[in-house]
C-alpha cells in the first residue's frame, strides 16, 4: 500500500524494508536519490551534499538493523524487567535468596499495579510534593504534574489507575494503545487523567515516551523522513506516523474505516475524546504532556490540531509541557507553530536537563533542517534553572565538550551517593539508578535523558523561575503583537 502523499507539498520518506548493502553504497557515491529504491521523493530529486546522504543511509541501516533485533530485544528487555520486579516483590536480593530456600518465592505479576517498568525501576517516586501541590503557583504545578504523568506513562494500566485514583485522588481515564500504520501494530501508548477541583476541570493527556526495549520506538526515533506541509513547515516522519499519520490517506479530517483488530489512532482518538469533553463541560481544558519521543507526540499533536483547524480544542489546551523532547520539524515550522500557539493563549514549555542527548536530536546545522522552537526551562547538573533561547551544546557530539561532560558525568555518579543528605531522603537513589549513571562515562546523554533528573529539576525549580517564565511568554506575545504577526 502506498502512502498518499497529496496532503504534503514535498516529502522525503524512508523504507528501510527495501534497503540492500548495494543501494546503500550507490547512496553514498551518487546524488541521484530519486533512483534509490528506499527513498520515496518527488521526481528529479538530488542530494549533493554528502553528509546528508550519509545520514539518510545511517537512518535507514538503523531501523533495519532495530527490526532485525527487536524480538531478542523486547525478550531482554522482558527479563531484566521481570528480574527487578522479582526481587521487590521478595523485598530484596537477600528476601529473595531466603524465600527461594523456604519454597515461598512471590512471583510478579505483570498485569499488577505493582509492576514496573525499567524506567519505573530507575526512579520509583510516584506520589506528588504536597508543597508543590498546595503552593498555589499554576505554572509550576502543572509543569510539575506533567513530568509525573509522562514519567508515569511507561507503565502498566493497573499501575496507572491505581496511581491516579488511590494515590492522586483524581479520575482515570483510561490507557491506550495505538497504532501505528506503517509498522502495522500498535506502537504508541497515552494515557488521561482528570484533575477536577471546585474551580478547575483539567484534563491531562500524557504520550509515553520511548522504552529502552522497544525498537518500534527506536524506529521512530531514528526514522529521517519528512513531509512539508503547505503553510506549516518540513515535519519529522516518524513522529508523525506515530501519531496517527494514515498510509493510504494521510492527515484527513476524520480517518479511514479500519478493520477490527486494529486499534484506533492516536491523533484522532484523542481528538474525539476531547471534544465529548467539551460538550459536557464547556469549560474544560487540557494539558499535553510527553517524555522523550512522548515530547514530540505532544507538541505535534496540536500541531494538526492546526491543520484541521480545530478551533474549539485548541482554545481547550492550556498549555503543553515537555521534557527531554527531540527536535520534531525545520525554522518554519517553528515560526508557525509559535504564532498559532500564542493567537490560541497556548503555553509551551519546554524541558532540558543538562547533557541529555534527546534534545539535541536530530541536529540543527547546514545537513540538518531541524530545530527547536519557543522558550527552553534549561537545567544544569545542580539543578539550577535558567530561561534560554536553546540548550546549550546544542549539536551535542563536540571534540571541545567530551572532557567537560565526563567531569558532569563523574559528578552526576558522586551526587547519587550525597543528594540524599543534601535535598533530602526522598532525592536517594537506588543501585540500579546508581549503576545506569556509570554509562555516562562513555555517553553523558544517555543517563541524563531518564526522567528521573526532570523530576527532581522541577521539584526543586524556584517559584520565581516559573514567574519568569511566564513573564517571558507575555513579552514574546507582546513582541508579536508589535510586529503584526499576532493580532
Amino acid at each position: 500500500m502506498v502512502c498518499d502523499k497529496s496532503f504534503s507539498s514535498s516529502y522525503m520518506l524512508l523504507n528501510h524494508e527495501e534497503v540492500g548493502v548495494v543501494d546503500l553504497v550507490h547512496m553514498l557515491r551518487s546524488n541521484d536519490i530519486e533512483n534509490r529504491k528506499f527513498v520515496d521523493c518527488p521526481k528529479g530529486t538530488t542530494e549533493d551534499e554528502f553528509r546528508r546522504r550519509w545520514l539518510i543511509s545511517m537512518s535507514v541501516l538503523a531501523q533495519k538493523i532495530l527490526k532485525s533485533i527487536a524480538k531478542p530485544l523486547a525478550a531482554t528487555g522482558s527479563a531484566i524487567e521481570y528480574w527487578l520486579n522479582l526481587v521487590a516483590c521478595n523485598r530484596n536480593l537477600g528476601g529473595l535468596i531466603s524465600n527461594f530456600v523456604r519454597g515461598e518465592l512471590i512471583h510478579p505479576d505483570k498485569t499488577s499495579a505493582t509492576f514496573l517498568s525499567f524506567t519505573g525501576n530507575l526512579d520509583r517516586r510516584v506520589e506528588l510534593d504536597k508543597s508543590i501541590v498546595e503552593c498555589g503557583d499554576k505554572d509550576r504545578y502543572n509543569s510539575f504534574l506533567s513530568i509525573m504523568a509522562a514519567k508515569a506513562s511507561y507503565e502498566n494500566r493497573a499501575y496507572l489507575q491505581y496511581t491516579v485514583t488511590d494515590l492522586w485522588k483524581m479520575e482515570f481515564m483510561g490507557s491506550f494503545d495505538f497504532w501505528n500504520d506503517y509498522q502495522q501494530k500498535a506502537t504508541t501508548q497515552a494515557f488521561m487523567f482528570r484533575d477536577k477541583k471546585d474551580d478547575s476541570d483539567m484534563i491531562i493527556v500524557a504520550f509515553r515516551g520511548t522504552e529502552t526495549f522497544d525498537a518500534d520506538a527506536w524506529s521512530s526515533d531514528v526514522d529521517l523522513s519528512w513531509y512539508e506541509l503547505p503553510g506549516i513547515g518540513k515535519v519529522h516522519g516518524g513522529f508523525m506516523k506515530a501519531l496517527g499519520l494514515q498510509k493510504s490517506k494521510g492527515w484527513p479530517t476524520e480517518p479511514a474505516s479500519r478493520s477490527n483488530d486494529q486499534e484506533p489512532l492516536a491523533y484522532y482518538a484523542i481528538r474525539d475524546m476531547l471534544k465529548e469533553a467539551l460538550k459536557a463541560n464547556k469549560k474544560t481544558k487540557c494539558i499535553i504532556t510527553g517524555h522523550s519521543l512522548g515530547g514530540a507526540l505532544a507538541i505535534l499533536f496540536p500541531a494538526v490540531l492546526m491543520l484541521h483547524k480545530e478551533e474549539e480544542i485548541l482554545n481547550m489546551i492550556e498549555g503543553v509541557y515537555t521534557f527531554g523532547q527531540p527536535r520534531v520539524g525545520d525554522e518554519e515550522f517553528g515560526k508557525f507553530m509559535s504564532k498559532k500557539m500564542k493567537e490560541h493563549g497556548v503555553k509551551y514549555c519546554r524541558t532540558v536537563y543538562s547533557n541529555d542527548l534527546v534534545p539535541r536530536l536530530p541536529y540543527d546545522d547546514s545537513t540538518m533542517m531541524f530545530k527547536h522552537f519557543g522558550i527552553c526551562l534549561y537545567f544544569d547538573s545542580f539543578y539550577n534553572g535558567k530561561i534560554v533561547e536553546e540548550e546549550p551544546n546544542k549539536n551535542y557530539f563536540s571534540l571541545l565538550s567530551v572532557i567537560p561532560k565526563l567531569i558532569n558525568a563523574s559528578w552526576e555518579i558522586i551526587r547519587s551517593f550525597v543528594i540524599p543528605y543534601t535535598k533530602g531522603a526522598d532525592y536517594s537513589e537506588g543501585g540500579l539508578l546508581k549503576m545506569y549513571r556509570i554509562i555516562g562515562l562513555m555517553i553523558a546523554g544517555i543517563p541524563a535523558h531518564g526522567p528521573q533528573d526532570y523530576v527532581n529539576a522541577i521539584r526543586l525549580a524556584s517559584s520565581e523561575l516559573y514567574k519568569d517564565l511566564q513573564m517571558m511568554n507575555i513579552k514574546e506575545t507582546h513582541i508579536m503583537v508589535e510586529e503584526g504577526t499576532l493580532k
